[in-house]
């Protein structure tokens, strides 16, 4: 049994009590799993700050993934286009899934070390008349840059567009006021900043758009209108659930309030995140991206040196009791460190100590 600590987007490091919750095991008809399902729906509608007058949550099995293809493949139809903003391989990821699903797209890509240009969004939503929805990342986990969640969604508002948000590395670790924002479908998993384990996702969307989705679906399993029919009704999912999954994210949410709710969470995370680009400044590991855009989830660095070698960094770290993660670009070598979790800055302290020895010297030992 392993004793290390997930330094990685997700899945992360859970606590005790998060995992004690997956070694009782429940029945999908049972009426006690029944209001379990029932009451996470509700409070992931508190934790957006929105109401069920106006919203609704729905939860899919399933990764991340499968929850944006899920709101794509039925959020979309053949006679929309959506503008997909991205500059990370989750952002082309999207692009990726409505290439697959035969929809009509256009692309706004930035370099992963940029935050979308506002000017050019701006100028595609005045010409392109087409255009009806407008999807994005707010946290990409590519590089952990931050997208400019609030400007996006403003001038989306304005130009009355659907918008559709992967807040998959954010949401629950970053406050967002959903209805503020005017955003019309989010999605995140249970094993993101909620510190849940993987099994499902889960999509906040406005009720109107949700109702304008049935019978666009192409696909039976991913079709979010009908798994929202069915879920309303009594809390039943339509197909075999993640039950301990479920009874995990349940613990999750619990413990997320306790700890203070977002705010105190973000400000852990931050914290964090602070620590890890100060300590490792000193050992000239630099970030790949500027303070200015970086998010409290996940840091991309820089090799530090000419020679590095990943494969042996990484091991020597694991056998000292930290997972890091490798790079995701082809522009320059990089890893990644994740922040997230039940992880806290005397984790972030001991694993810079560990990297320092490496650094000087250790890698040898």
């Amino acid at each position: 049994m392993n004793n290390y600590k997930l330094l990685t987007p997700g899945p992360l490091t859970t606590s005790q009590t998060v995992k004690k919750a997956m070694t009782k095991d429940r029945c999908t008809w049972d009426t006690e799993y029944k209001e379990l399902t029932q009451g996470i729906r509700r409070q992931l509608l508190s934790i957006a700050s929105a109401g069920p007058e106006e919203y609704t949550s729905v939860l899919m099995q399933g990764s991340g993934t499968f929850g944006v293809e899920a709101v794509l493949n039925s959020a979309i139809r053949p006679t929309d286009k959506c503008l997909f903003i991205t500059n990370g391989a989750y952002g082309d990821r999207m692009v990726e899934i409505a290439r697959r699903l035969g929809l009509t797209y256009s692309v706004l890509s930035t370099s992963p070390d940029c935050r979308p240009n506002l000017v050019e969004f701006k100028k595609i939503l005045q010409k392109d008349t087409e255009l009806t929805h407008v999807a994005l990342v707010h946290c990409e986990t590519t590089t952990g840059i931050l997208n400019p969640l609030e400007e996006i969604a403003h001038l989306a508002k304005r130009y009355k567009k659907i918008l559709i948000v992967d807040a998959m590395s954010s949401f629950g670790g970053i406050p967002i006021d959903v209805p503020a924002l005017g955003i019309d479908f989010l999605i995140s998993s249970a094993n993101k900043c909620i510190q849940g384990v993987p099994g499902f996702s889960f999509v906040l969307a406005k009720k109107e758009n949700l109702a304008n989705c049935r019978g666009v679906s192409h696909s039976l399993s991913l079709d979010l209108y009908d798994q929202w029919q069915e879920m309303d009704k009594d809390g039943k999912w339509r197909f075999t659930s993640p039950t301990h999954t479920v009874a995990a994210f349940a613990e999750a949410l619990a413990e997320l309030e306790k700890e203070g709710g977002i705010a105190a969470r973000h400000d852990r995370y931050r914290i964090n995140n602070s620590l890890l680009r100060e300590r490792l400044a000193k050992l000239n590991i630099r970030p790949y991206i500027s303070q200015e855009v970086q998010s409290p989830v996940i840091t991309t660095f820089l090799y530090p040196e000419k020679n590095f070698d990943f494969a042996r960094f990484y091991a020597y770290v694991k056998q000292r009791g930290f997972v890091l993660y490798p790079g995701k670009l082809t522009d320059a070598d990089t890893f990644r460190i994740g922040n997230i979790g039940e992880i806290y800055p005397a984790d972030i302290e001991k694993l810079c100590r560990v990297i320092k020895k490496y650094i000087t010297g250790g890698r040898h030992g």
